[in-house]
C-alpha cells in the first residue's frame, strides 16, 4: 500500500519541480542578456560607420579649408580616441568603462559639430557634391546611432528588470550570477541648452 502512495507523491513532487523550474526565468534572463549584447553590437556597428566616414569628411574639408588645421586635427584626434576605447559586451556591467567609452564618443560628436560650424563659412564647400553626400551620410549615421542607443537602453531595461524580478532574482542569485548592465547615457554637454547669440 505504501508503494502506490509513494509513487503518486514522487510524481507530484517531480511535477511541481518541473513547473517551478519552468517559471524560474533561467532561460528568459539569458535570452534578455543576449538581447543586450545584440543591441550593443548594433550600436557599435553604427559608431564604427561614423568613424569610417570621418576621414573622408576631413579630407574633403581640408581641400577647402586647409587653414582650419586646429579644427581638423581635433576631429582626427577625437576619431582616434573614439576608436581606441574598446568596450566588450562583458564590460557592460562596469560603470567606469561605459563612462569612458561614452566620453570618447561624445568627444567625437563634439569635434564633428565644430567642424560643421566651420564648414558654414565656405559656400563652395557646402555646394561640393562629395561634401554634401558625406554630410547626408553622416546625418543618417547620427540618426542610426540615436536609434541604436535607444534600442540598447530598452534591452538593458528589460534585462535589468528581469534579474531583479521574483522569482528570477532567486534563480540569478543561486545559478546565473548575472550583473546589471549600464545604460548608454547622453553626453553631459547635451544636457545644456545651446546658447544662440546674434
Amino acid at each position: 500500500m505504501k508503494s502506490p502512495i509513494k509513487k503518486i507523491l514522487m510524481f507530484a513532487l517531480v511535477g511541481i519541480a518541473i513547473l517551478g523550474l519552468s517559471s524560474c526565468g533561467y532561460n528568459r534572463m539569458q535570452q534578455l542578456e543576449e538581447g543586450v549584447f545584440r543591441a550593443w553590437g548594433d550600436l557599435e556597428a553604427q559608431l564604427q560607420r561614423r568613424a569610417d566616414l570621418v576621414p573622408n569628411l576631413v579630407a574633403t574639408v581640408k581641400g577647402y579649408a586647409s587653414h582650419e588645421r586646429e579644427t581638423l586635427e581635433a576631429v582626427v584626434n577625437a576619431r582616434a580616441r573614439a576608436t581606441s576605447v574598446q568596450l566588450t559586451p562583458e564590460m557592460l556591467s562596469d560603470p567606469e568603462a561605459v563612462a569612458q567609452f561614452q566620453e570618447a564618443q561624445g568627444s567625437l560628436t563634439s569635434a564633428l559639430s565644430r567642424l560643421l560650424v566651420v564648414v558654414e563659412a565656405y559656400p563652395d564647400l557646402k555646394a561640393n557634391q562629395n561634401f554634401r553626400d558625406l554630410q547626408v551620410q553622416l546625418e543618417g549615421t547620427e540618426n542610426r546611432i540615436s536609434v541604436a542607443r535607444q534600442r540598447y537602453n530598452q534591452a538593458v531595461q528589460q534585462f535589468n528588470f528581469s534579474i531583479r524580478r521574483f522569482p528570477n532574482s532567486l534563480t540569478n542569485r543561486l545559478l546565473l550570477h548575472l550583473e546589471r548592465k549600464e545604460y548608454y547615457e547622453a553626453d553631459a554637454a547635451a544636457r545644456e541648452a545651446p546658447k544662440v547669440e546674434f
